[in-house]
Order: structure tokens, then C-alpha cells, then sequence
């Protein structure tokens, strides 16, 4: 099984990278300029029984692309999780900072899913966030790229059956580095724990599981779908 993660140097993208790994299967491990912490992981990878590769690559661009897309004859996994964006209020937001939110999470999802030669039963990923489908401080770009990604799933869930299946997993909060880029980061995770049914916000491997159960065979029925895992907060 040949698997590409994108942005798996650190955070969610590294505890998907070393939850996959095991026995028989490649992972990609993709980095943009943390080639320590993206050997670290791949030598995690390793330690599970997986073979890692390492690839350096900027999502944004397409010559990137079509490098990472190239490292395997064929694609089993594929998990875009790579994301790089603004934080700020929408009038605060200058039109290349719109550019970079919007081309380093939604435009690959379309453009590396088009050029990974994808396996018969192969299992497309996008990580997507609540800030999809409500308000966030500061994540007027970010929201809408997330929201973009949602969509997508929905089209190529269809354009792709029946040889490939694509979902999405929509995260609540997630303990991360990224949080401290937040406007209000403290604040929203004292709210989110809060509030959050179960008690806590996530950990990168909670959503890492939830990719797991979806590359999974006996997810075969699940396919065009946002799993929502955010310990019950959006129900309340």
C-alpha cells in the first residue's frame, strides 16, 4: 500500500503519517521546510515496519505536484492535509494572502488528486475544520478554502466511483502549533473544553484515527461524506 500525506512534518499531518504506517506500505512523508522534524517522522514511519519516503514540496506549486505525485507508480492513500493561511478579519486580509490560504488547501486537493496515479479502490482524504460551516475569529480565508474542500469532496466522490472513494474529515479544535497563530487561541480552547461533551479538545491522533477507519476497507460504504469528529461540540 502506497500512502502520500501532505504536511506531515508535524501536527495532524505527522499522526496520520505514523498512524498508517505499518508492515508493507510506503508512506510519503511531505515537508515544507521542517526537514528535522519531517525525519523525525519518517523515522518513526520506519520504526512501525512502513517504508518512509521523504518529500520536500510546496503544495502551491505544480511542478511540486506532479514530484510528489511521481514518487509512486501507484496511489493507494491519499490525504491532503497541508494548509497554510491568514488569520485575520476578512477586511484585514490583503488579496495575496487570500491567494496563499486558498492555494495551499483547496487547489491541491483538486489538482494533486487529478495527477496521483490512483489504484483501483484507492481512498482520498481532505482535512477540513468546524470553521467550514460557522464563525471562527479570524478564519474568513481559511473558512471558506475548508468549506471549498467540503465541496470538492462531494464532486469528486462522484466523478471518481467507483474506483476511487473521497471523504472528508472535519475537525473540531485540535491541540496543535497552530493555535497559537489564533487571535483568541487561549480563550477558544478554554470555551472548547468547556463545552465539548467529552471533556477536552483534540489531540492530532483523534483525527489521525478517524483517517484510519476511513482507509480501512470496511469503510468501502463511505464514500462523498464530512465526518464530523469534534467530540460532540457541535451539537450543543
Amino acid at each position: 500500500m502506497n500512502i502520500v500525506v501532505t504536511g506531515s512534518s508535524r501536527g495532524i499531518g505527522a499522526a496520520i503519517a505514523r498512524r498508517l504506517a505499518a508492515p508493507g506500505r510506503a508512506v510519503l512523508v511531505n515537508y515544507l521546510q521542517g526537514e528535522e522534524a519531517a525525519r523525525a517522522v519518517a523515522a518513526d514511519v520506519e520504526a512501525r515496519g512502513a517504508r518512509a519516503v521523504l518529500v520536500q514540496g510546496n503544495v502551491r506549486s505544480e511542478d511540486d505536484l506532479r514530484r510528489i505525485a511521481a514518487t509512486f507508480d501507484s496511489v493507494d492513500v491519499l490525504v491532503h492535509n497541508a494548509a497554510i493561511g491568514v488569520l485575520k478579519p476578512f477586511d484585514k486580509i490583503r488579496a495575496a494572502q487570500w491567494d496563499l490560504t486558498l492555494e495551499s488547501s483547496l487547489r491541491p486537493f483538486w489538482l494533486l488528486t487529478k495527477l496521483c496515479p490512483l489504484a483501483a479502490g484507492a481512498a482520498v482524504i481532505g482535512l477540513s475544520s468546524m470553521g467550514s460551516s460557522r464563525h471562527v475569529p479570524g478564519y474568513a480565508a481559511m473558512g471558506a478554502a475548508k468549506a471549498g474542500m467540503e465541496a470538492l469532496t462531494r464532486q469528486l466522490a462522484v466523478e471518481l466511483a467507483p474506483r476511487v472513494r473521497v471523504n472528508t474529515v472535519c475537525g473540531g479544535l485540535v491541540r496543535t502549533d497552530a493555535l497559537r497563530h489564533f487571535p483568541e487561541g487561549e480563550q477558544m480552547v478554554a470555551l472548547a473544553s468547556r463545552h465539548t461533551p467529552l471533556g477536552r479538545i483534540a489531540e492530532p491522533d483523534d483525527i489521525a484515527s478517524i483517517v484510519e477507519l476511513l482507509v480501512d476497507p470496511r469503510s468501502y460504504w463511505i464514500n462523498g461524506q464530512v465526518i464530523v469528529a469534534d467530540g460532540g461540540l457541535s451539537v450543543r
